[in-house]
This record gives structure tokens, sequence and C-alpha cells, in this order.
């Protein structure tokens, strides 16, 4: 069975070091020229770190901030700055709450205080940056960044104490400095300086997470909250590293952050971000509310607020959010940007797209927004502009590694062969196009013509599906970064993604049921236009590869029975959150299978009419609840309903069968268990390890028995090592090959990608002569994997028997791609099946190809006069072929 599963890759970048000494960017101004930089930084380096020493009060506003007591810092920190008008950091602090309180306009105030009294301060500089955007004085920012530059090439050792160094850092990445040199020649110089100095490792980790360098970002995260366990930046910057690869240290890192700052404006956005995500959107607002107690104007707060609004289909209510977002820094380009980004992670990449364009309306030099359209472009299959926004952002910063990868993935792709068909455009590597492209292409077709006819879609523009070799370029196309193993395929609606099977290594898959399900995709999303949840999607695909063919897609087994029977089920409403976080991939795994039993319910209940009513509901706008609520009653109604169904389904399942843990000790022997099982003769799990030891003993008439006894309670058993394959091999130790065609045929009823079954079925109908079965099993083969030479040539035999030529010429032609060492001969057979069906042209060339490969090689001789005769009767004024060599091999 396939699983079709999705996590948030993780990345640390492979080629930093390698381009540390050879960026330079283009967006240096002012004072500090692209020329000049490297002499700035060798001039502030030249100095040894001096070692900061704060005010002896600072701590306590320190604490006040780090508590998120912001009232309480400006307070303490106005009256601290009354008697002590020159310290900085009161002035600092005081400003960073004002602007934690969204009071921009007394910030402004604190600033330009702050700057009369210590001019020389470029830390109040680095802050004012904000201040100014946030009070809509943009040519200020300028200024200030030109001042940052202009006083520390004045004084540089005015500046090499480590709070100002940090300050310098941020500065010069700012300015597109290369970051391993900021992290070399500035951080990890305070480190060895000052070990113990907190500011150094979260400047690092700042940087990591901004390179993408996940693991580099957690440790220093990791480094400073060791030193500083209160501190609670570094326990945010733990969830943004763990974010993509550890869920569980993730969430323990942001309750950790809650608990020492319940105000703390990232860490309560982070919150509200994965609320979004699950589609708990009232409990995103209930987050947003408690935000804005502490900042009511706070910008990504109100972006949100415009997503919600957007996924609620209330545009302007969308509209007031968004206006709110830009009212005190109208150019603000990272509020539309989050607006089209969630949408964007929502499969709604065409109002996504839009939104990127409004950022970079806002500031044209914003290249996360840039990067962001130019994913969403690809992904629309707008490629051409696409691909160029991805080498410009790769062009502007040459650390940016979505951008590096996809740049170098481009070339790659290039390379590919093209399909085309029934508005159906595949691309595959050359190699593996000529091999089984026609199979991919065939398989989609058939899909197109089903799907969209049993959910009434019409299919309006092309649809793009890529086939990628290596699975990292397929996580790269796809992510824009390495990973995402658990992934087989992808859709955005009128692009599919997928791993061919040359990338799936020693546990292949069948690729026909990966792309069928990424198909139905394509139609669901189309009809919705993108705006469905993520369960229903899934939940849909699932269910229709089971209607196309019984062994593929999910279905129940004895963890899933166990999941549905206790309390593992989620709730229809909330089961898109079930995709995000899982316990594990045994979670994940059950909550594609819970959605496509939704799906199941809903149409036995309701009917298929009524799923596509509630199809066309989303697609104008509606929500899934509002839909569902109209065509299946209330939600309360339908979770009651689904779980009676979803119990009734696991029960159902080996209703005669003991599904409970036996009580035995986990080393019992044969003689144990069987004891055991005269008290309890129906438990599954004792007869299963049972069988398992048997096996190993080569007590075959036991295990025999055993197993027997466990396929009465479970056919349905389709486990890999277990029931039967352990019958199969116990047949053939008993030479009973009728009863071990048997059981691989039971197996044959329920895997589409157990190839021990699928091999040794090929054997055994080949043996017995039954061709049309052998070509059955083959063509199951080929669905897993087509680049191996076995099942072509038995694919080729099974044809010659079945006088299927088409089928014939399949199979030749696979084998000669794939590198055989009986080229001659296969170039003859082809040369014969081609005669067969009249193509004389391509029959004579294949026969010359085996001239060629083997020149004394006397059949194919006689096969090229012959095929040149036949040349000859059809044009009358040809030539008579060539006497036969005398001196040929036979």
């Amino acid at each position: 069975m396939n699983g079709h599963h999705s996590a948030i890759p993780h990345f640390d970048s492979p080629n930093a070091s390698k381009r540390a000494l050879c960026f330079h960017s283009p967006r240096l101004s002012g004072l500090v020229s692209s020329r000049l930089l490297p002499c700035f930084l060798a001039s502030l380096l030249a100095f040894v770190a001096i070692p900061s020493v704060p005010a002896a009060d600072a701590p306590d506003l320190s604490e006040l901030f780090r508590t998120g007591k912001y009232e309480a810092c400006v307070g303490a920190a106005t009256e601290a700055i009354k008697s002590s008008q020159y310290n900085e950091s009161y002035r600092v602090l005081k400003l960073r709450a004002e602007l934690e309180l969204g009071r921009y306009a007394d910030a402004a105030v604190t600033f330009e205080e702050a700057l009369k009294s210590i001019p020389r301060s470029i830390e109040i500089r680095w802050w004012g940056r904000d201040v100014c955007r946030y009070t809509n004085q943009l040519p200020r920012v300028a200024q200030l960044d030109e001042q940052i530059g202009s006083l520390v090439q004045q004084s540089p050792g005015y500046y090499s104490d480590a709070p100002n160094r940090i300050i310098v850092g941020r500065f010069l990445l700012s300015e597109g400095l290369d970051p391993k040199r900021i992290l070399d020649g500035a951080y990890n110089i305070i480190k060895r300086q000052q070990p113990n100095y907190v500011p150094a490792y979260l400047a690092s980790g700042e940087l990591a997470l901004d390179k993408q360098d996940y693991a580099l970002a957690a440790e220093s995260y990791e480094k400073a909250a060791k030193l500083d366990p209160k501190e609670p930046e570094a326990q945010f910057g733990l969830a943004l590293a763990y974010a993509p690869s550890d869920a569980p240290k993730a969430d323990a890192a942001l309750k950790a952050v809650l608990a020492r700052n319940p105000n703390h404006s990232g860490a309560l956005l982070l919150t509200v971000d994965s609320l979004v995500d699950s589609e708990r959107y009232a409990d995103a607002e209930t987050v947003l509310d408690h935000l804005a107690e502490t900042n009511p104007h706070q910008p990504r707060a109100a972006a949100y607020r415009a997503i919600i609004a957007h996924l609620q289909n209330e545009p302007d209510l969308e509209r007031t959010h968004r206006d709110a977002g830009l009212k005190f820094w109208t150019t603000n380009p990272e509020v539309d940007h989050l607006i089209g980004k969630k949408l964007s992670q929502k499969y709604r990449f065409a109002e996504g797209a839009e939104h990127q364009r409004a950022a970079l309306l806002l500031d044209p030099k914003f290249l996360p927004a840039k990067m962001q359209l130019a994913q969403d472009l690809l992904r629309l299959g707008r490629e051409v502009e696409g691909w160029k926004l991805a080498e410009e952002v790769n062009k502007a910063d040459g650390y940016n590694v979505v951008a590096h990868n996809l740049v170098t993935l481009q070339e790659s792709v290039n390379q590919f062969r093209t399909l085309e068909g029934d508005g159906i455009v595949a691309r595959m590597d050359a190699r593996e196009a000529e091999i089984y492209g026609h199979r991919v292409l065939d398989l989609l077709k058939r899909a197109k013509q089903k799907l969209c006819a049993k959910y009434d879609v019409e299919l309006k523009s092309p649809i793009i599906v890529e086939m990628f070799p290596k699975q990292e370029d397929f996580a790269i196309r796809t992510f824009g970064l390495p990973g995402g193993a658990g992934f087989l395929g992808v859709c955005f609606g009128t692009v599919i993604t997928a791993n061919s099977p040359a990338s799936q290594g020693g546990s292949p898959t069948c690729w026909e049921s990966t792309l069928w399900h990424e198909f139905c995709h394509v139609v669901t999303l189309q009809k919705t236009h993108n705006r469905m949840p993520r369960w229903l999607s899934e939940g849909i695909s699932v269910y229709e590869e089971r209607q196309a063919d019984p062994t593929w897609g999910q279905t129940v087994n004895p963890l899933f029975r166990k999941m549905l029977l206790g309390d593992e089920l989620t709730p229809v409403d909330q089961l898109s959150g079930a995709f995000l976080r899982p316990a594990s991939a045994q979670h994940l795994q059950f909550a594609y299978f819970e959605s496509s039993l939704v799906v199941e319910f809903l149409i036995e209940k309701h009917g298929i009419d009524v799923l596509k009513k509630i199809l066309e509901d989303l697609g104008n706008g509606i929500t899934i609840n509002e839909s569902l609520d109209r065509h299946t009653g209330s939600l309360e109604e339908l979770n009651a309903a689904f779980i009676e169904f979803a119990r009734a389904h696991a029960e159902a399942m080996a209703p005669a069968a003991d599904w409970t843990v036996p009580e035995l000790p986990t080393r019992a022997d044969p003689s144990q268990l069987s004891a055991w099982l005269t008290q309890h003769p129906k438990n599954y799990a004792a007869l299963q390890r049972l069988a398992r030891q048997l096996v190993a003993a080569k007590k075959w008439e036991a295990a025999k028995d055993t197993l027997k006894q466990m396929l009465s309670l479970y056919p349905g058993d389709e486990g890999g090592d277990s029931l039967y394959p352990l019958l199969a091999r116990v047949a053939k130790e008993l030479k009973d090959p009728a009863a071990e065609r048997a059981a691989w045929e039971g197996l044959s009823k329920l895997s589409d990608d157990n190839l021990e079954m699928i091999t040794r079925m090929t054997e055994l109908t080949s043996q017995a002569g039954e061709w049309e079965l052998t070509r059955k099993y083959v063509e199951r083969w080929l669905a897993i994997n087509p680049l191996q030479p076995v099942p072509h040539r038995l694919a080729a035999t099974a044809a010659e028997k079945l006088k299927d030529d088409a089928l014939a010429v399949d199979s030749y032609r696979a084998l000669l791609l794939l590198d055989p060492i009986d080229a001659a001969e296969l170039h003859l057979q082809m040369a014969k099946t081609l005669q067969r069906m009249g193509d004389l042209a391509e029959a004579k060339r294949h026969a010359l190809l085996a001239v060629e490969e083997a020149p004394r090689f006397r059949a194919a001789h006689r096969q090229l006069l012959e095929i040149i005769a036949a040349v000859g009767q059809a044009s009358p004024d040809s030539p008579p072929p060539p006497p036969l060599p005398t001196e040929i091999e036979p």
C-alpha cells in the first residue's frame, strides 16, 4: 500500500563555506560601498572586543522587558533616564518596549531624545530604523544606515565592545555582506573572547535562521539557553529552528517562551500560524485578541486576521485588516508577503502570487516576496517568469539557499524529455521517458478521463507532471529545499511533482497509484479553485485510489483498528490539523486513512452528488463547516454519526479474532505460546508470534496449522512478513505448489507493491504456460519498478506467446535501453516483430543494428535479407538484395 504523506523538510546549507569569499551584494548603500566593505569589516575586527559593562540596575529593566511587562518597563525606564540620561541601555529598552506596545509616536519621541543625548550610539540608530518605518519616515531609514556605516568607519575602536559588534554584524548583514564572514569575523570572535556572552549566540542563531541553516541555528540557541535558561529569545529561536524537523522540541520551546513571557509577540504569532494551518480559526482569533491587548497595531497580527478573513470568504473584512496592517508603515512589504505566503500554504497559489506582487510594488527589493512569487509561479505552471525570478533572487543574494537550489535544479529539468497528450505534459529523465514514459502518459489519461467525468470537471489548462529520478531534486522542485523523504508526490493544482521509481531505492512503491492519487488532487482542486481543507483533499484522493484498484490506497489494519476503537479519532472539523504535527509516522498515515473513511461515509450515507455539491460550495467560497452543515446536518451530528460508522468499520475487520495484547513474556517460546493459546485460541498476536517461531524452527506442519488458523480469522492480513508470505514459504517447503500459489494469490488481492509476491507469481504462471496471467503480473511489476530488465524480458516472452506485437516491441525497446549483454539478439527480435507489424523501415534499421553489434550473426543477416526482399516487393523498382555472405557464424 502507498503512503502519501508530508512533512516540513530539514535543511543544512551545503555550499555556504565554498562561496564565502566570492559574494558581493549590489544592495550596499551610502558611505559603506561594496568596495569599502572588506576594509570596513577588517578595521573593526582589528580591535580586541571590549567586554560590555551594563549599568548596575539595567538588569531590572531588562527583566521587565524579557517577561513581557512592557508597560512597566517604559515607566521604569522613564524614571531611570531622569537620573542617568546618558545610559544607552535605558533608552534602548524604553524605545523597544514602546515598539512592542505599538506606541510608535512615543517611540519616535524617545528615539529623538536618545539621539540628542547619545549622538554616537549606533544601537539607538539601529532600533531607530524601525521607529522611522512605523512613523513613515522612510528616507530617514537610509540616512540612519549611512550614519551607522560612517560612525563605525571613522571610529572602529569605539564600537569594538561586544554589544556594538553585534549591531555592526546585523547592520552588515542587512547591507548584504557575506554571512559567513560576519559569523567568523564578528560573532565567533566574541564567543571566543567572552564564551558566556549570550547575545552572541542569539545573533549567530538569528543569522543561521535567516539563511535557513536550521542545524546551526539550533546549536546556537541551545548554547544560549544553556547559559541563560530564562532568556525567552533563546527558547523562541529553538522553536523556529526545530519547527522543520522536530515538532515536540519546537512545541516545548514555544511553551517555554510563553511561560516566561506571555506577551511575546513572536511566540504568539507562531502559535497563531499553527492554528491557522490547523484551520482552527476561532482559536487563532482568540490568541490575536490577547496579542492586541499588548499591541493593537501589530502589523503581522493584522495580516493573520486578513488571512483568516480571506479563508472564510469575507473580502471586505480582509481589506480592512490588510489596511490596518499598513496603517503605520504604509509600504511595509511583510504584510502582503505574509498574507500571500499563508494563502500559498493553503494551495491558493494564484491569490498568494497576487499578494507577493503587491508586496513588491511596495518594496521592489524585498527578496522574500520575490522568492515566494517565483515558487508560486512555478507551482502554477508559469515557469518562464518563475525561473527568471529565482535567478534574480540568486543573483541578488548568493546565500538564499532556495533560490540557489532552484537555479541549479533548472539545469537538470531542462534536460528532461517532454511527452504530451490529451492536455497532459509529462516531463521525465530522457532515458526513463523512453523506457516507460508511454505508461505514465496512458495512466494519466485514464485518470483524467475517469475522474473528470465522475466529478464533473473540465480541465481548461494543461496539467504538468514532473517525475524526478533523484529524491533531492524532487524535494527542491517541490519545497525549495532538500528533505521531505516521506513524500511520494505532490499536486499544486495544475502541476504535479513526483519521485520516479529510480529515486526509491530498496523500498519501491507503486508509482501508478501515486500518480492516480495526485491526479485526483488535480480534479478536486480545480473544481474548488484550490479552496478545500487538507483532510477532504487527501481523503478523496485515498478513497479514489481504492475505487480504481482494491490493492491501492489505505485500508483498515490492526493498528488502524485499534486507533479507530480507541481515543485516536479526530473530529471531522479538526482533521486538517492531524496532518501538521502527528505524534508519529503511524499517526500521519492514520490521518490519511481517517480522512478517506470520512469521504467513504459521506458517499455511503449521502451519495456522490452531495459530495460534489460540497466541492461546488467550496469553489464558491463557502466554508467547509457551513457546507457540511447545509448538506449533512450539524457538525455535532456529523461527528457522532461518523464515529459510529468508523467504529463499525473497525469492528467488521476480522470480527472473530481476539485483538487483545497477549499477557506473555517477551521471549515466550513455542511451548509457552501454545499453552497460552489453549485458553485464548483466537488471539491473533499470539498466533502470529507462534507461527514465526515455528517457521524459524522449520517445524513446517505445525506452522501450517497455525497459519491456517490465522487465515480463517483474518484473511485481510497483508503484512509483508506475516500471514501470506509465511504460508507460501511453508507450502514450498512441504512441496505443495498449489498451496504456495494460493498463498501468493491471496496476497496479490491485498498488496500493490509486494515485489516478492509479484516476482514469484510471474515465475509460477510462466512455468504453467498461463501467459495472460504472466502478462498481468508483469504489468504490476512494471507499475513498481520499470527500470529492471527482468520484468521486461518476461513481458517479451509473454508477448511472443500471446502474439501481442505491441507489447513485444515495447519490451524489446525497454531492454535495449537497460544496457543488455545480448543487444544483437534483442535487435533481431525487434526486427522480426516490426516486420510482422508492417513497419519495414524500422525493422530494417534494427536488423542492421543487430549486424552491427555482431557482424557474423547469421540469423541477423538472414532477417535483414528477408526484410530487404519485403521492401523490394513493396517497391518493384528496388534493386535485388545482395547475396548472403559465406563466412558467417550461425
